[in-house]
């Protein structure tokens, strides 16, 4: 039973360890969708060939990032198949072995379900942020500096893919300056970087964009389906934006 415990506890501290990979990646200007795939595929050993890959190499921050999660993801992997085995092997019958299958599979879906939950996902993460924020430099600070980046605002790179709301369409069609999003670049499949991308350019699937903006605006674009639910999701966005404005001009106005 030891051994099961140790398998649990294993693989929480793993799901904890790629959420604050995760976390840490979009502090430093990774999309949350390319930042989910890097940590995963870095923790694990699998998929970390892509191209995404080489953009996150290449960057000091996200680079250090990387090498811990592949420590631990090396760590965690052995340890979990050890604590695997011995809780098999330890096991007197056949019907005792079946019982701590069962407890794994049972434990294993608490475990995904606790994972993919929406609320426990936005808190974890708000706590995870915080603590980075007080005992790391994680945020790219030349970059705050020159766009004068103040609470709340980003930048970040978002991957645009087959049956999002983004692609096939032009800048100017997406009207994303009325969400409050500014295009700074896009980046081709080929590498090919377009810089201050004009209304004209269209996003194909591969794209990567670079944005400016409100983080949780970007996390909503992201996102984003194709679709009419997507166009209601750009209309409520547009509406958002308007009263946020409409906020920050009030408080901005001198006092009579």
């Amino acid at each position: 039973m030891t051994a099961l415990i140790s398998l649990m506890g294993v693989i929480t501290i793993s799901l904890i360890v790629v959420r604050v990979g995760t976390v840490a990646l979009t502090m430093t200007g990774l999309s949350r969708q390319i930042a989910r795939f890097q940590a995963q595929s870095a923790f694990s050993g699998v998929g970390f060939t892509t191209s995404e890959s080489e953009h996150v190499v290449n960057h000091p921050a996200r680079r250090q990032i990387i090498r811990v999660l592949i420590l631990l993801g090396n760590a965690g992997i052995v340890s979990a198949i050890t604590s695997l085995l011995l809780s098999f092997s330890t096991a007197e019958n056949t019907g005792e072995q079946l019982f701590r299958l069962g407890i794994i599979a049972v434990g294993l879906l608490v475990l995904w379900r606790i994972a993919h939950s929406d609320w426990v996902d936005r808190h974890i993460s708000k706590l995870i942020r915080k603590a980075l924020l007080r005992w790391t430099q994680l945020r790219v600070y030349d970059y705050e500096q020159l766009l004068k980046v103040r609470s709340g605002y980003v930048i970040a790179n978002l991957l645009v893919e087959e049956h999002e709301w983004l692609v096939n369409r032009k800048l100017s069609e997406l009207q994303l300056n009325h969400e409050g999003v500014l295009v700074l670049g896009v980046e081709r499949k080929d590498g090919t970087y377009i810089g201050a991308p004009r209304g004209a350019t269209m996003l194909y699937p591969g794209d990567t964009i670079t944005c400016y903006g409100r983080e949780e605006a970007l996390r909503q674009l992201s996102e984003r389906p194709a679709g009419s639910k997507g166009e209601k999701q750009h209309q409520l966005a547009m509406i958002e934006q308007e009263l946020i404005m409409k906020k920050e001009q009030q408080e901005n106005e001198p006092d009579e």
